[in-house]
């Protein structure tokens, strides 16, 4: 099988009888409920560093429009996944410009989980900065949207691994 290979040279090993399993590990399930909400987080967060004017602190727009040029290509490697997976392709790229970094070491999945930790901090200095409040109602909309599926799509893979680990 053609998807096989590129998901076991992630280090994920499937049944071939599971398509369930095997749908939760597509590139294109993973780039639109956890790549593209990455972005899309970065994204804002790096609008808003922009926007930013505080006195004395000048770098803080240079470095969001530092966060917005990385959040793009991020975005374009997600999408390029998820159309080369849904044309059955396989990709030369990585999911994200960190995890292609770790990819020149040989340690593209270790680099990846560094991308969610940034990720995940993005978040939380959205939150811890207030600047989620400052929000526009097209950027809400997107970080909403962004959190939904990442969320929704955690739980229900997190739901299914349950189930079958009860059914074992």
């Amino acid at each position: 099988m053609t998807e096989q290979k590129p998901l076991q040279d992630a280090g994920i090993q499937l049944s071939e009888t599971d398509p369930i399993r095997r749908f939760f590990v597509r590139p294109v399930f993973l780039s639109l409920t956890i790549g593209i909400p990455f972005c899309i987080f970065k994204l804002i967060f790096g609008l808003m560093a922009i926007r930013e004017n505080s006195p004395g602190i000048p770098f803080v727009p240079v470095l969001g429009w530092l966060i917005v040029t990385w959040a793009i290509a991020d975005l374009l490697m997600n999408t390029g996944r998820s159309l080369l997976d849904l044309l059955h392709r396989q990709a030369w790229f990585e999911y994200c410009t960190i995890a292609q970094l770790g990819q020149v070491v040989g340690k593209p999945t270790v680099f990846l989980a560094i991308d969610t930790l940034i990720s995940f901090s993005i978040i939380c200095a959205m939150l811890w900065t207030g600047w989620i409040t400052q929000l526009n109602p097209v950027e809400s909309f997107l970080w909403y949207a962004a959190t939904t599926m990442n969320l929704i799509s955690l739980s229900l893979v997190s739901l299914y691994n349950e189930i079958q680990r009860a059914d074992r």
